[in-house]
């Protein structure tokens, strides 16, 4: 066994600029692969960060799991001093491992020496940002039908800025009464990456936009570019009650902040029936799959 020399503490905003030049070494689409995604789920989440060579490494305390390493250099490397790391204070290795090339890769790499297990709870869904834009198909129809009753009524969409920033903030109380959040740990838990992510919004360099009818916030989208042709969508809140804001809301971001992209990464659906249902009816157009890797 070697000496590893890893060590994992708290992500800070003073480490964007070097973990987002590794993040583009690897130019993946996976969410984890993001700073600000990383950050405003760090407490959720027990994230803790590293760095090994040209590798950014992410650890989750609490349930003693890695993350497969973005940047450059020698992966068999790498993974082993993530094993050793494991080996030296006592817990099983376990990495969580996303996309189908990634792991062919490491079964190239180190063959035989690892379990994989799919976790389909935890796939991301990537769309085409055309398709999401102009909503055309008969598979996307009904989303239509949802936008043309939502636009009936006065309706404006706006970005997010200095000056409104405050009425995404009022509108995430609004969304949690609504929403019984204090009945619920993962929406209290979603709220307080929400908050995060608007008190950091600047600095984050995030973007997004608030959706209003006849005056009133009805929805609001933050996200940021993930990689080099995918945006990501972080947080979409809508209120339930209004027909169509969230297609419209879906649309609107899209058009205002994907149109020179690929692809739009809306993340996973937790295995959560309702959410898996309206994840699929936007026709998604590729998965990030995701493995969690142990040792043979």
């Amino acid at each position: 066994m070697v000496e590893t020399k890893l060590e994992f503490r708290k992500i800070e905003l003073s480490d964007k600029p070097w973990i987002e030049s590794l993040l583009k070494k690897s130019d993946f689409r996976g969410s984890e692969y993001c700073f600000g995604n990383n950050f405003i789920w760090a407490n959720a989440y027990s994230s803790r960060i590293g760095r090994y060579r040209d590798f950014y490494l992410q650890f989750n305390e609490e349930a003693k799991h890695f993350a497969f390493p973005a940047g450059e250099g020698g992966l068999a490397e790498v993974v082993g001093v993530m094993m050793d790391y494991a080996a030296e204070h006592g817990f099983p290795f376990v990495m969580h491992l996303s996309h189908a090339a990634n792991r062919e890769k490491l079964e190239a790499l180190m063959p035989g020496r690892f379990e994989f297990e799919e976790r389909r709870d935890y796939f991301d869904y990537l769309y085409t940002a055309e398709s999401l834009i102009t909503l055309k198909g008969k598979k996307l129809h009904s989303k239509r039908n949802f936008i043309n009753r939502f636009i009936q009524k006065e309706w404006s969409v706006e970005p997010v800025t200095a000056e409104n920033i405050g009425e995404c903030e009022a509108f995430n109380q609004f969304w949690c009464v609504q929403n019984d959040c204090c009945r619920d740990e993962s929406k209290r838990e979603e709220m307080c990456a929400a908050r995060k992510a608007l008190a950091n919004f600047d600095a984050l360099e995030l973007h997004g936009c608030i959706l209003k009818q006849e005056g009133r916030t009805v929805a609001y989208s933050i996200g940021e570019r993930i990689n080099s042709d995918t945006e990501i969508v972080h947080i979409e809140k809508a209120d339930a009650e209004v027909p169509g804001a969230y297609p419209m809301i879906n649309r609107e971001y899209a058009a205002m902040f994907a149109a020179d992209c690929a692809y739009v990464n809306r993340e996973e659906d937790l295995g959560v029936e309702g959410l898996r249902k309206a994840k699929l009816s936007y026709n998604p157009v590729m998965f990030t799959e995701r493995y969690r890797v142990t040792l043979r």
